[in-house]
């Protein structure tokens, strides 16, 4: 493919951490487009939500994504054009196509794949070459060892090597979790950075028990934070961690711990790190998605940035948000190694003086590939080649994901279980993971796995009436769309086959609530006729509250039937 210097454009958007934000530069010279200028005397990189792709990936960027409430028609809820104008991106560019759904067909077949880790090696180790020893810190936002079969199949362990190789330095995690304590822990003894997460504790029972904890005293499970020197300033880190895994997921993953936004708790870390520890700047690396990050700015004050993650959101300028003690610069770096944050600051003894930010495009034809871990991948992958090579048809449609309500990805997996099920309703959980598939490719077996890479892929058969799939959908809706960010756990509408909704998300429950246009029973054959298929997502579920549900069936008191709105 050959790739025109003048269609590629450079991200160098800065932003003060009070006043407003400029537009983006942008220079017409591919050369350049991974030509910062020098700024400050710290620079962190920061990566998010890969979901464990270790090759370059198309990913169409979602056509819809609502805001509610305040949050109506402002970052991250903008899309298409509204995004463009936004942030001064040009229509028919690079970043145009990386950002955007807009001509991405099109798009795709003028600029290629995004991301992959070989790629991605090499752009770090350029940024960080650029500043000099001693003056940079890679960090990952979680969701980093999920979201492939090769992840599934060796739990997570091939991306510990591949993050080694990096040069990562400190995560926090989410379907980290998933894998179980003993998979998790096993993988943080091979890890070569820290993993920081302030808000999981022991519960009551396991603390009594004298479970396993970084400090038994206060109950904190894993390290909250630290201190990095960098250009001679030291560098608080604060990991935030999904503060709603065991309600997201099956309890089983994480029996003896409890987990939460647990915004006092954080307040009390950042004064510590402030007035203790002497720190020059707080940088909160977070799983919170980002509205909920906007929330906290606005109620925890001394954190300079947070570095986001979890909801997906490529916004390529921060968001300033004010609160008690000043200005807090919120973040969100994208999915699927598509994007590189590049936090540049200049430090002062005990604070933050400027800063600049730039989202970065990793576009993959313009990156030579690192010889080591383009080596590593092989070595990893070479068992499972073959299998993952297998063509399973042919796309003759875009097979894409993300979307508020739906897409071809997921329309296809309804479709697949209907017939597979002889059922005539399937609900399938709306995650924001999984690639995407161009018309005219060749759908492979490594395909498939990408777009179910659940950690727990058991599906079910069973009755449901048309008042119960009401439910299940109002209930997702008032999860996904609550005008309070706090009650978001992110993700999209779960994606159901063989029935036709609408419903009024601005709405409160009961109110403009989901409404089925069909009342048969989601099943054609007996309901005791559970099974499993390895590989495919929940269909639907009936369970009582004894922690063993599919995700998030369970709620305080009752029982939820359905699935929930599913983690990204």
């Amino acid at each position: 493919m050959t790739i025109r210097r003048r269609e590629f454009v450079t991200l160098a958007g800065a932003a003060a951490l009070a006043g407003s934000l400029p537009r983006i530069a942008r220079g017409a010279d591919t050369a350049g487009v991974y030509d910062l200028e020098r700024f400050g005397n710290a620079r962190i990189l920061h990566m998010t939500d890969t979901h464990a792709q270790l090759l370059p990936v198309y990913f169409r960027e979602p056509s819809v994504n609502l805001g509610i409430g305040a949050m109506a028609g402002k970052p991250p809820h903008l899309v298409g054009r509204a995004f463009l104008e936004r942030f001064g991106v040009r229509p028919d560019s690079a970043d145009a196509y990386a950002f955007t759904f807009l001509d991405f067909e099109k798009a795709a077949a003028r600029f290629g794949r995004l991301g992959g880790f070989a790629h991605l090696k090499t752009l770090i180790d350029r940024l960080r070459g650029d500043v000099g020893p001693g003056r940079s810190l890679l960090l990952d936002g979680g969701d980093l060892w999920q979201g492939t079969g090769l992840a599934n199949t060796m739990q997570g362990a091939d991306m510990v090597e591949a993050a080694n190789l990096l040069g990562i330095e400190a995560m926090t995690g989410h379907w980290e979790f998933t894998y179980g304590e003993k998979a998790l822990r096993g993988n943080l003894e091979r890890f070569k950075g820290e993993f920081l997460a302030q808000n999981v504790f022991l519960s009551e029972e396991a603390a009594f028990n004298d479970a396993k904890a970084f400090d038994p005293a206060s109950g904190r499970v894993f390290k909250p934070a630290t201190i990095k020197e960098i250009g001679g300033h030291r560098v608080a880190v604060i990991g935030q961690a999904f503060p709603y895994v065991p309600i997201a997921h099956p309890k089983r993953f994480t029996p003896d711990w409890t987990f939460g936004i647990r915004d006092d708790e954080l307040q009390k870390l950042v004064n510590t790190l402030r007035s203790s520890d002497k720190v020059d700047a707080v940088v909160l690396l977070s799983h919170n998605g980002m509205d909920v990050d906007l929330k906290l700015a606005s109620r925890v004050s001394g954190i300079d940035v947070i570095l986001g993650g979890h909801t997906h959101d490529a916004v390529p300028q921060p968001i300033p948000v004010t609160n008690a003690g000043g200005t807090t610069l919120v973040t969100n770096a994208g999915s699927n190694g598509k994007f590189l944050g590049v936090l540049d600051l200049e430090l002062t003894r005990g604070k933050v003086s400027d800063a600049r930010y730039r989202l970065l495009p990793v576009f993959s034809e313009l990156l030579k590939p690192d010889a080591a871990m383009q080596a590593l991948i092989e070595k990893m992958r070479g068992p499972y080649a073959a299998a993952y090579a297998e063509k399973v048809a042919t796309a003759d449609r875009l097979l894409y994901r993300r979307g508020n309500f739906g897409g071809t990805v997921d329309q296809l997996l309804c479709d697949a279980l209907r017939g597979e099920f002889d059922a005539e309703i399937a609900l399938s959980p709306g995650f924001r993971w999984g690639a995407s598939v161009l018309p005219g490719q060749p759908v492979t077996m490594e395909d498939v796995l990408t777009e179910t890479a659940i950690t727990y892929p058991e599906t079910y058969l069973l009755s449901m009436t048309g008042s119960q799939i009401k439910d299940v959908l109002e209930d997702v809706c008032d999860n996904l769309f609550n005008a309070d960010p706090y009650y978001q756990q992110g993700g999209d509408m779960v994606r159901i086959g063989g029935v036709t909704y609408a419903c009024a998300p601005a709405e409160s429950v009961g109110a403009g609530s989901p409404t089925s246009s069909s009342t048969t029973a989601a099943r054609s054959k007996p309901a005791s006729a559970t099974r499993w298929r390895d590989g495919l997502p929940s269909m639907s579920s009936r369970a009582s509250p004894c922690g063993t549900c599919s995700p998030g069936i369970c709620g305080p008191g009752r029982c939820r039937i359905g699935a929930a709105p599913a983690s990204p």
